[in-house]
């Protein structure tokens, strides 16, 4: 299992491309809204994952 460091930094990283396909898809919403759909479909994936990191992450802190 990684370890809280490693978890938190994926954490971390999560959410930063998550901000970054947002941010993407809000540029291709008018030009290209199927590309746009799945930028939204990925961002979900990731949030999701996100979710679960963070829940990963607060059973670590709970243990400790």
């Amino acid at each position: 299992m990684p370890s809280l460091a490693q978890m938190t930094g994926s954490l971390h990283i999560h959410n930063f491309y998550i901000g970054k396909l947002k941010a993407k898809q809000e540029q291709l919403f008018d030009s290209d809204l199927d590309l746009a759909m799945l930028l939204d479909n990925v961002t979900a994936v990731l949030s999701e994952h996100a979710v679960a990191l963070a829940e990963d992450i607060a059973n670590m802190d709970d243990d400790s």
